[in-house]
């Protein structure tokens, strides 16, 4: 006897199951970036971490010993410079005065005379004499206790040397009085000395040019607080890389000394 079949059942179709989808793992956010207003601005890494504001700027102040100079850093010290900057006063002792046809020509077969030795001392004297000036012009960067170093060089020509000092250095910008340095006043109202003239249109850097009060009253009583400032193609100050430590910290033990450079073009 054939035991019973059971029917044949129909089972469902075996389906998949859906792919498991890993979720993507976040990603942290971009670090912030500090973007320069101008392609031409640089930024070294330690003046993009620092806080906006405290970056470092490298100011040379040009004197020539006179009152107007010593103005001018009276009004950078109270208008101008801020915490962080390093100053450099700026001299150009022109050669004129101790080398030409005033001390005429000495041939190679000739002897040392008096003539030579006196010369000499003449120029060590004028050396002691423009530091000594200089010395007296740093005292308003002293008592703010405002780093600063004085560079002295020698040259016959002041307006160009003035200019090649200021691109040499890295400034980023150089203040002066607005008359003086040995050039004549001119005759117009409101017009530059002949140097601060030749800076302004050819110093690659900033150019802050000061008004003495002496100037404002001589040129009919004008506001003694009177400035006349022409900036460069850029106006933009460059920080300083902090690398470049080569000024005296003036809130330290050696407060008040200087360091003097003397060069020339004769070197």
């Amino acid at each position: 006897m054939q035991a019973p079949t059971n029917p044949p059942v129909d089972l469902p179709p075996l389906v998949a199951p859906p792919p498991r989808v890993k979720a993507p793992t976040p990603r942290p956010p971009p670090p912030a970036s500090l973007q320069p207003d101008s392609p031409g601005v640089f930024f070294t890494n330690a003046a993009a971490a620092a806080p906006l504001g405290s970056a470092h700027r490298r100011i040379a102040i040009a004197v020539d010993l006179s009152d107007e100079s010593a103005y001018a850093v009276s009004w950078a010290v109270a208008n101008y410079l801020r915490p962080g900057d390093a100053v450099i006063l700026l001299h150009v002792r022109s050669t004129n005065v101790l080398y030409g046809a005033d001390w005429g020509s000495v041939t190679p077969t000739s002897p040392v005379d008096d003539a030579e030795v006196a010369a000499r001392k003449m120029e060590e004297d004028f050396d002691a004499l423009t530091a000594s000036k200089a010395d007296d012009l740093a005292k308003p960067l002293e008592e703010a206790k405002i780093p600063y170093k004085i560079h002295i060089v020698k040259d016959h020509d002041m307006k160009e040397r003035l200019c090649l000092e200021v691109e040499r250095l890295g400034l980023s910008a150089v203040i002066m009085g607005s008359k003086g340095f040995g050039a004549a006043r001119r005759a117009s109202k409101g017009r530059l000395g002949s140097v601060s003239d030749y800076c302004v249109h050819h110093c690659i850097c900033p150019v802050v040019v000061v008004r003495s009060p002496d100037d404002a009253v001589a040129e009919g009583g004008e506001s003694a607080t009177a400035m006349e400032a022409a900036v460069g193609a850029e106006d933009v100050l460059h920080p300083v890389p902090e690398e470049d430590a080569e000024y005296h910290d003036a809130a330290e033990e050696h407060k008040g000394n200087c360091f003097y450079t003397f060069t020339s073009v004769f070197d």
